[in-house]
């Protein structure tokens, strides 16, 4: 090895130098580079009209509130309002345990472009921290993927820490645009 060189751990020599030449042994163990993925780990399924009890439980779990008349409303417009159905339920044990509900718009606004809005998410208090969310949002997204959806977006209350912490490890951003609301009451 020249004194231009280093190596890093795995013995594989870099060149510090353009041209300097390094032979890579493609013939070794694989790298560690990448596991498997949560989605991988923890069992994801589409939506279905029997979800319901299992989300609003979740739900209670987590706002400590009643709101089965708004996931009766939001689940019969993830089932029979939208072409295509991309909210998802992650299971352990065949036990739903979090669910993302999300739908695709065609265009708002005066933009045509696909986008796909999440609208609720929940992961039951006992298997946060688990990969749950992540793998609810990991399918999701391989899901709008294929489907060609060129965004995703939610709007989160901005006193909420810990959900926005989380968007933020699972890659969204702020967005250029501005949502302005007026009261009525």
């Amino acid at each position: 090895m020249t004194s231009d060189s280093k190596t890093r751990s795995g013995g594989i020599t870099i060149p510090q130098h353009v041209g300097e030449a390094a032979e890579i042994n493609y013939g070794g163990e694989a790298a560690p580079d990448y596991g498997p993925l949560a989605r991988d780990r923890i069992p994801v399924r589409s939506m279905a009209d029997g979800d319901l009890h299992a989300l609003v439980a979740i739900d209670r779990r987590i706002t400590g509130r009643d709101r089965a008349a708004y996931f009766e409303r939001k689940l019969a417009d993830a089932l029979t309002e939208s072409d295509v159905r991309v909210s998802l339920v992650a299971e352990l044990d065949t036990v739903p345990v979090g669910f993302i509900m999300a739908r695709v718009d065609l265009g708002e606004f005066g933009r045509v472009e696909t986008t796909a809005v999440i609208d609720t998410i929940g992961v039951d208090p006992d298997y946060q921290n688990k990969g749950v969310g992540r793998a609810l949002v990991s399918q999701l997204l391989a899901n709008l993927g294929t489907l060609r959806v060129e965004k995703v977006r939610t709007e989160v209350d901005w006193q909420d820490h810990d959900l926005l912490a989380y968007l933020h490890r699972n890659g969204f951003r702020p967005s250029q645009q501005l949502s302005f609301d007026q009261p009525l009451i």
